[in-house]
């Protein structure tokens, strides 16, 4: 695994690796370290599944939502791909379309792993508060 060794002169030096061999340009981490603190802990499938939990959706109506309810922006790209991945593990399917928009529902299983990974969220914030209390 590569860990970031140091930043300088907009670029990102990795341990093992000399400056010259490897560096990322200023653009790319910018984009990287905008990703990593805006969504540390929301996932993007986690936020569909989250949304489709309140009823079928298409995917604006999604992008919409998710950022009313998790204060979150998903780019189309990103939410198109989490909606493919979701399909394929077969925890969202579409609907019959709706004008030229192709809303999706969440499966019993959906419900089923956004149940659990919600349940794995609340143990971690759990866990996160009591620590806090004895700081």
């Amino acid at each position: 695994m590569l860990e970031v060794y140091r930043l300088w002169g907009g670029a990102a030096w990795f341990e093992n690796y000399g400056p010259v061999k490897k560096c990322l340009t200023a653009n790319l981490l910018r984009h990287t370290v905008y990703y990593v603190k805006s969504n540390s802990s929301l996932s993007p499938p986690l936020l569909v599944l989250s949304s489709l939990a309140d009823g079928d959706k298409h995917g604006y109506a999604m992008m919409e939502d998710i950022e009313s309810f998790a204060g979150v922006r998903l780019g189309a790209g990103t939410l198109y791909g989490a909606i493919t991945r979701l399909e394929q593990r077969g925890w969202i399917r579409p609907t019959d379309p709706v004008d030229r928009r192709q809303p999706y529902t969440i499966t019993g299983a959906g419900r089923e792993h956004l149940r659990d990974q919600l349940a794995e969220l609340e143990r971690l914030v759990r866990a996160g508060q009591r620590r806090l209390k004895h700081t």
